[in-house]
């Protein structure tokens, strides 16, 4: 049997409402544009030499049906006003032998700043870890981050983050997801 090592992935989110949770699910994930996939969710290990490519480009190389392997961040609620956030942040190690994280942040009442930060120095604080790079995790993000970047061992962090406000009478759910694809 052959190994199941993602080449490549992409990021993308989107928010959906409906008066029933599970089709504002359904619709955030046509936002998203991966609603005609069967998703698998796994955990948040970026392989070596994974290649982070455009969302345009990785919808391009879906079939629908298709069996997807990703790492979903979702919140949802029916509260009116009620703010939810769904984050992925990616931390890419220098060396592209070397494994990168990828953390989740399904939150309540964050905004779309305060979750992004977060998924981030998730991702990043795992990778240091990993590589031996230790942080103090009192510090803000934005020192962190220099430490982090400045120590020429992290080479990247990103984040992309979807958030939304609850309407009246309706479920809003917001998704985060990194898809991974295979050559």
């Amino acid at each position: 049997m052959s190994k199941l090592v993602p080449t490549k992935m992409f990021l993308t989110k989107g928010v959906g409402r409906h008066k029933y949770q599970l089709k504002s699910f359904e619709e955030a994930l046509r936002k998203a544009g991966v609603a005609q996939q069967n998703l698998v969710t796994v955990s948040s290990i970026l392989p070596p030499h994974c290649k982070m490519v455009s969302k345009d480009t990785g919808l391009k190389s879906l079939s629908p049906g298709e069996i997807c392997f990703c790492v979903m961040a979702r919140s949802d609620t029916n509260e009116y006003g009620r703010i939810v956030a769904a984050s992925i942040g990616v931390a890419v190690p220098r060396d592209p032998d070397q494994w990168g994280y990828l953390s989740e942040v399904h939150g309540h009442g964050m905004n779309e700043s305060t979750a992004a930060d977060m998924s981030e120095d998730l991702a990043a604080g795992m990778l240091g870890t990993t590589i031996g790079l230790e942080v103090d995790p009192n510090k803000a993000w934005s020192e962190k981050e220099q430490v982090y970047k400045s120590s020429g061992m992290i080479i990247r962090t990103t984040n992309i983050t979807q958030t939304a406000r609850g309407q009246q009478d309706l479920w809003t759910t917001t998704v985060a997801i990194a898809v991974f694809l295979f050559d």
